[in-house]
């Protein structure tokens, strides 16, 4: 009984792959929403989580249209989970920063444009990664999360979506499989 409703649920890894594609266009919609019609500026941290969720979404994308054999779904599937637990790291570090006595809590620093107009590139993806006494800030919450801690569990979403793929590679009962 419980694997006809496991095998009830199992979707193509083509569809799987496409539906986080479609969960990451979701979560960088929301960001822009929230930065164009909400009004809320992302700090250093929140730009470098859409880059991961972007990146997530990238290869979440390739993997769908390339629809590959069972040795091209596992590698897909690693490739997004390593990009979703990068960005998973990053929205750690953010929440982390927000949890921080204001006494701790790392000065603020030039904005994003300046550091990009006036900065090396490594010192620019350092700051990104790091963050600044902006990103402590908490500006929105739902249900006691902020903003990081909710794009922190869509990361281990989209991680436990990709890994999902590795049972998806599996060939079915009689249909044969491509490698």
């Amino acid at each position: 009984m419980n694997k006809n409703w496991l095998e009830r649920i199992r979707l193509t890894p083509r569809i799987g792959f496409f539906l986080g594609f479609f969960g990451c266009v979701f979560l960088l919609s929301m960001g822009a929403y929230f930065q164009f019609v909400g009004g809320l500026e992302p700090c250093p941290l929140c730009i470098s989580q859409r880059i991961g969720i972007l990146l997530t979404g990238i290869v979440f994308l390739i993997a769908g249209l390339h629809n590959p054999g069972r040795a091209g779904i596992k590698a897909y599937a690693i490739l997004g989970t390593l990009a979703a637990l990068g960005g998973g790291a990053v929205s750690v570090r953010h929440v982390w920063l927000q949890h921080l006595p204001p006494e701790e809590v790392p000065e603020c620093g030039p904005g994003l444009e300046y550091v990009f107009n006036n900065f090396p590139l490594t010192e620019t993806l350092k700051l990104m990664l790091s963050g600044t006494g902006d990103c402590a800030k908490v500006d929105w919450t739902f249900w006691g999360l902020s903003m990081p801690a909710w794009t922190l569990v869509a990361f281990l979403m989209l991680a436990a979506l990709s890994l999902l793929q590795f049972w998806n590679a599996r060939p079915r009962g009689s249909e044969s499989s491509r490698d």
